[in-house]
């Protein structure tokens, strides 16, 4: 699959444009942590994607479309396909945007990007730093003032954004990111509190919990629809239960009138290859260097190998000498050839009472 917005991002050098879309710090993070040269280039790309779409075409999505058939996309090749079935299922939908040969175009919901980015290499990370850079172009008036809301499908994740989020504000000597949840959404827009210039919202929730009916725990998007003026990052939001395609186009109807930025190390969508505007997946991330590699050692731990039975003391000698082994290289830590490295086991069974595996543990 091409991605084409790469393409045409690819094709723009970032030191030509105007100082107010350049000047970001792009590497700190936090005391501990700055960005290393990839994660600086997602967010290179997201500039001159945002750059292309708000201010040479406008935010005029039919301008923006002209730049994929310019590079080779037919234009009715990427629409949501729109059969009796699912417009009955998809009424909402439908209310929003006009169907045109039982298919909504793409040209529809363009605005958006997307990150193919391997798992392990700081997709969030990057997400905070391109919050940070959104409010500066905010606070500079170069793109709309609408508001953020970050989506993940699991507890575990939005805690995970929370504590980077802390870690960022900890260090941040230009905009602090104050974190909301999306059911506080009227209230915090009622307060009128006074906020820093160098303050920015940012809202939260469960992706999977975006519905078209509100409960405990479910919440309405209708409800939360701020005209489509939102800036929704997505955190691998596409997994969850089986109304996922479902609940993805409720992501594009709270962007309409703004943007989407979707995270990922697994795509499953055409559209999400074709709005791609940095790809960093998982071939990609091994070739660079990063991620974990198979060593096999050259030197011979006498009796592996060798097709014959042993007894039980025997084996307990074995295994002692691979753990000693691997001790040693855990202690070492040669620079550059281990980073924690680990240990694979493969045993003959593990279910009986003289289980290879109980032994080894």
């Amino acid at each position: 699959m091409r991605l084409y917005l790469k393409d045409i991002v690819d094709s723009v050098n970032f030191n030509t444009l105007p100082k107010e879309w350049t000047d970001f710090d792009f590497v700190s993070f936090s005391s501990k942590k700055k960005l290393f040269d990839f994660q600086q280039d997602a967010l290179k790309n997201a500039v001159k994607g945002l750059y292309k779409f708000y201010k040479d075409c406008k935010a005029d999505k039919q301008e923006f479309l002209k730049l994929y058939t310019d590079n080779g996309l037919i234009q009715d090749e990427f629409g949501i396909e729109m059969d009796r079935d699912k417009m009955k299922i998809f009424q909402d939908f439908i209310n929003y945007y006009s169907i045109e040969d039982n298919k909504i175009r793409f040209e529809k919901f363009i605005n958006r990007m997307s990150f193919w980015m391997a798992t392990g290499s700081g997709k969030t990370l990057v997400i905070v730093k391109l919050i940070e850079i959104l409010a500066k172009l905010i606070k500079d008036g170069q793109i709309p003032k609408n508001d953020i809301l970050f989506l993940t499908y699991r507890e575990d994740l939005i805690e995970q954004f929370k504590r980077h989020i802390d870690e960022f504000n900890s260090s941040s000597r230009g905009i602090r990111i104050n974190l909301k949840d999306l059911k506080d959404y009227e209230s915090v827009k009622r307060e009128n509190r006074i906020k820093f210039s160098d303050e920015i919202d940012v809202f939260y929730y469960r992706s999977d919990l975006i519905s078209d009916e509100q409960k405990e725990k479910f919440v309405n998007f209708k409800n939360y629809d701020n005209d489509g003026k939102w800036f929704i990052f997505l955190d691998e939001a596409h997994k969850g239960d089986k109304q996922e395609s479902k609940r993805q186009l409720y992501y594009i109807i709270l962007s309409r009138n703004g943007f989407l930025f979707n995270f990922s190390a697994t795509f499953v969508d055409e559209i999400d290859f074709v709005t791609c505007v940095f790809n960093f997946n998982l071939e990609k991330f091994i070739q660079a260097g990063y991620g974990k590699h198979i060593y096999i050692s050259q030197s011979d731990i006498e009796g592996l190998g060798m097709d014959q039975e042993f007894d039980k003391d025997t084996k307990k000698i074995i295994i002692l000498k691979l753990f000693i082994l691997y001790t040693l290289i855990k202690k070492s830590k040669p620079d550059n050839y281990y980073h924690k490295p680990l240990i694979l086991t493969l045993v003959n069974s593990v279910n009986t009472e003289d289980s290879d595996l109980e032994l080894f543990f």
